[in-house]
């Protein structure tokens, strides 16, 4: 199977842009745990950007809140296509523990469209490197279409 250079640059340079829905923390400090050298997630050509207009991935943490749904509606109309979204954690996922409240989304795939769950309250970040991994296989699978 032959892979063009467009599709190997994409898998191989993922840009991460991270917004903090609602939550209450713990899954921002397993993806920051996943950046630093012990796991070191730049290895596998992920990193993190200051701004959405710069990132291909964005990585959505906690529940949506009303006050929220339009935040995050505007910053993924920000980031150029090819664009893909990760739903980290139960709470982005499908609500977690806030599931049933009254100011609560069932998750992110509500407000946007979701192509990785990684699940885990918080998710460890052994599990946020496998949900890089399945991004980067399903970008070479939608290039080579």
């Amino acid at each position: 199977m032959r892979i063009s250079l467009k599709s190997w640059a994409r898998k191989n340079s993922l840009w991460l842009f991270h917004v903090n829905a609602a939550s209450c923390n713990g899954c921002d400090i397993e993806f920051v745990a996943s950046l630093t050298p012990r796991y070191d997630i730049e290895r596998l050509g992920a990193q993190l950007v200051p701004s959405p207009k710069h990132a291909d991935v964005l990585v959505v943490t906690g529940t949506v809140n009303p006050l929220m749904r339009e935040r995050l509606k505007r910053i993924y109309e920000q980031m150029p296509e090819p664009k893909y979204v990760i739903a980290l954690g139960a709470c982005a996922g499908g609500g977690g523990v806030m599931k049933g409240c009254y100011n609560v989304s069932h998750g992110v795939d509500k407000v946007i469209p979701v192509d990785i769950y990684i699940p885990g309250c918080p998710p460890r970040p052994e599990a946020i490197i496998y949900g890089l991994m399945k991004l980067r296989n399903k970008i070479e699978g939608v290039e080579n279409e």
